[in-house]
């Protein structure tokens, strides 16, 4: 427990003493659990790890996990900023005390949940039972690694998924791009696709820009980017105005090659970043017969 026995913004010098503290350790720990207070804001606690220079060095962020009560959720929602913020954060959600709510409820909640964080995987629980595994040394927060695992994980909603509303950008009608936009009150997330490569100086240029000019209100942003005449993927994910990107593993022998990218965070401006996007397209693509 830190000093004032909470972690948020204001205390994040005493996050990295203490966790300083426990690397330097003779004992040291196989992994360290971070929890928060009930209404603590993420962003700052996961930043804190990428960041700081020998925390980002001896430590890697698996997972960002936050648990949701199904009976008190709606009106969680209704009254605090931070409720919503730190189930668009997380990587994974915990739905518990499904057995106090009706069924068609515990649905609903779950189809809002995915509304508001369409990556997050959501764990239905009663009084927090749920399978270590499926939390715990996930690497949910590489996400090389998870979409390996999950390759749809940043694809976008399939068409008829609960609430889908088809319009323009739906995936029936083949565009090259398209955006499926889904909003709770300022909280939104929006999920771009292109099958046409993309040019690496303009896409970085686009995503820093992005990231630098509208930080402030990105709660989270991951994506894997095809770009042209590159054997390898370009990873990169952002935690509000901190971005990590760089290539990692060639893409497989067979693979479909797209560029999937996933914004979650206020006030969203769908057409803009859709409009960037698609400029970031290549305009001369090179044959891709030696890694395709």
């Amino acid at each position: 427990e830190l000093s004032n026995g909470c972690i948020c913004c204001t205390v994040r010098g005493d996050l990295v003493r203490t966790v300083r503290t426990l690397l330097a350790s003779t004992s040291r720990p196989d992994a360290i659990l971070v929890e928060t207070t009930g209404l603590a804001a993420p962003a700052p606690v996961a930043q804190t790890f990428l960041v700081d220079p020998l925390l980002n060095n001896r430590t890697c962020l698996d997972s960002i996990t936050t648990v949701v009560d199904a009976r008190t959720i709606e009106a969680r929602l209704a009254d605090s900023r931070e409720a919503i913020e730190q189930i668009a954060f997380a990587d994974q959600l915990i739905l518990n005390k499904i057995d106090q709510v009706a069924p068609r409820a515990v649905d609903a909640i779950e189809r809002r949940l995915n509304r508001l964080n369409p990556f997050a995987s959501v764990h239905r629980a009663v009084r927090g039972n749920v399978d270590l595994t499926k939390i715990l040394g996930r690497g949910a927060f590489d996400l090389e690694r998870l979409v390996s695992i999950e390759p749809q994980l940043l694809a976008a909603a399939p068409c008829d998924d609960p609430g889908h509303v088809h319009d323009e950008h739906c995936g029936h009608h083949h565009l090259d791009h398209n955006a499926d936009s889904r909003h709770d009150g300022d909280i939104s997330s929006v999920s771009l696709v292109a099958e046409t490569p993309m040019d690496r100086d303009r896409i970085e240029a686009w995503i820093a820009n992005t990231v630098a000019i509208e930080g402030k209100d990105i709660l989270r942003a991951k994506g894997i980017i095809d770009v042209a005449g590159e054997a390898q993927r370009l990873v990169f994910q952002a935690v509000h105005m901190q971005l990590e990107g760089d290539l990692q593993r060639p893409w497989r022998p067979g693979e479909i090659r797209s560029s999937r990218l996933v914004f979650i965070g206020r006030n969203l401006d769908e057409k803009a970043l859709r409009a960037g996007f698609a400029a970031c397209a290549a305009s001369d693509i090179p044959s891709r017969d030696a890694h395709s």
